[in-house]
């Protein structure tokens, strides 16, 4: 067969293909309207030949105002897969949504490609609702697949604790059955985080009836009376039980070493303590030890042992909570309602090549009240560029008389300015804290005072005053395209 044919065959087949595609909207339409149906299946074939061509944000878009033109959760679907294949998850997601509200309520799958996007994206509390409708369509075996399949997502949430919460709220609609003891387990888990401590013991204790050597349900429920200064004794059997199972396992030897302190046995707390932190440096284990020194007078040891704690992950709910309400000196104060930051920024973004170098420079206002973050952007003239306001559930822009919004306030201020300026917790930032809901990681100098933080791909620099305000903030991240440096010098530090 010579070339010619060959390539003939294959826009035959690729034409046959999109023909294939294009006819059920067409026939599904052509009882009702004929002109429309082959509008309908025009308008497919012109998309799938602009996707052919490399022009899939044209063929997305055309496939969504047909969507909602002609109501058919079919062309939601395909716009939704071409922004899968595009790599564009914000799009997919919005196309997902559109495919869900128009299939009919019987149909699970929209609702299933829905729930796990919105987990991709990290948007957990935004799945619950579709996923609880979703789990209510279904059989138990069903329930427990769906779960399952969730549970496998967890270990990807950028934020752990609001994942698990979320987790639980949707498990409680379903009918749990006990052979899956690993789903029980991240159940309990779930519930502990969401607050219902009696819902964690008791699945624990159910984990348990069902195999007594369960080496995480030991130690959890051990933990958890321990952690609660409750049934000491029983924690301390529970535990003890689970650290014979597992001698090597540094959680257990932290949770025997709690329970041993709650006991009043210091010293040997110390010992097994300390032994845990050499075999796995963890936030969670130096918040425990660092207590335990503390309650010996070892204040500076406790201190040190602390600010190790916050480099491996200063979000760390337990560390966080043992430094609020013991108090070291060299501690910020709880985050005040108000705040207010002026100050000029520059901007360095450089390619992997010298000749990509690009930047910028200009003023900026920063003022946070309560839960709600004003950021003012200036041209180095003075003249306004942008005003952007973050909320915990939104980011809205306002640029010449225009008002654009988003979830995410970074890939807001990107997209619309082309400057990588960090907007979200970026008050956190300047007040020498890390912004709640991600890991980071915090150094402090020799006065205690923050010097560097790490967290969401950023690594923050800080410089402070003989009368401890902040006086310079160097912002860099560094990537597989490149470099962004920023340089953030106050004309007013935070009061």
């Amino acid at each position: 067969m010579s070339k010619l044919s060959l390539k003939t065959l294959f826009l035959d087949l690729r034409l046959a293909i999109m023909i294939a595609w294009a006819c059920p909207f067409g026939l599904a339409m052509a009882q009702t309207d004929e002109a429309s149906s082959g509008q309908v299946v025009f308008e497919v074939l012109a998309s799938e030949i602009a996707l052919q061509r490399g022009e899939a944000g044209l063929a997305y878009n055309t496939y969504m105002e047909m969507a909602r033109q002609y109501k058919d959760p079919r062309l939601a679907q395909r716009a939704m897969e071409i922004g899968i294949a595009g790599g564009s998850p914000e799009l997919a997601l919005q196309a997902a949504k559109t495919w869900d509200s128009l299939a009919p309520k019987s149909e699970t799958k929209p609702k299933e490609v829905l729930v796990t996007l919105l987990i991709l994206n990290n948007r957990w509390q935004e799945a619950t609702k579709p996923a609880i409708a979703l789990l209510r369509q279904q059989s138990p075996a069903q329930q427990e697949a769906t779960l399952v399949q969730l549970q496998t997502l967890l270990s990807k949430a950028k934020n752990e604790s609001e994942a698990l919460r979320a987790f639980y709220e949707i498990a409680s609609n379903a009918k749990l059955g006990s052979k899956n003891l690993g789903l029980l387990y991240t159940y309990a888990m779930s519930a502990e985080k969401a607050g219902r401590v009696d819902i964690m013991e008791k699945t624990l204790r159910e984990i348990l009836r069902k195999n007594p050597n369960d080496v995480n349900a030991l130690n959890a429920l051990g933990y958890s009376l321990a952690d609660r200064n409750a049934k000491l004794p029983e924690a301390f059997v529970l535990i003890s039980k689970a650290h014979q199972l597992s001698p090597q396992d540094a959680f257990i030897l932290d949770s025997l070493g709690w329970v041993n302190f709650r006991l009043g046995k210091n010293a040997l707390a110390l010992e097994q303590l300390q032994q845990a932190f050499r075999m796995k440096p963890e936030a969670d284990i130096a918040a425990h030890t660092g207590e335990v020194l503390w309650s010996m007078g070892r204040q500076a040891e406790a201190e040190a042992m602390w600010q190790e704690g916050q480099k491996l992950d200063a979000n760390n709910a337990t560390l966080q909570e043992t430094l609020k309400r013991l108090k070291p000196d060299w501690l910020q104060p709880t985050q005040a309602q108000k705040g207010s930051w002026d100050g000029r920024f520059a901007v360095k973004v450089t390619g992997l090549t010298d000749a990509q170098i690009q930047g910028g420079s200009g003023g900026f206002t920063l003022i946070q009240e309560n839960l709600k973050d004003t950021l003012e952007i200036r041209n180095p003239m003075g003249g306004a560029i942008a005003k952007i306001t973050i909320t915990p559930g939104e980011a809205t822009l306002e640029r010449d008389g225009q008002i654009t919004s988003a979830i995410d306030a970074d890939t807001l201020v990107q997209n619309t300015l082309g400057l990588p300026l960090p907007a979200r917790g970026l008050s956190n930032w300047l007040r020498g804290e890390t912004r709640p809901g991600s890991e980071a990681s915090i150094e402090r100098n020799n006065k205690g005072q923050v010097s560097e933080i790490r967290q969401d791909g950023w690594n923050l620099r800080y410089n402070w005053s003989n009368q401890n305000r902040l006086d310079k903030l160097t912002m860099t991240r560094r990537s597989n395209i490149g470099s962004i440096d920023i340089r953030l010098v106050f004309d007013q530090a935070d009061e």
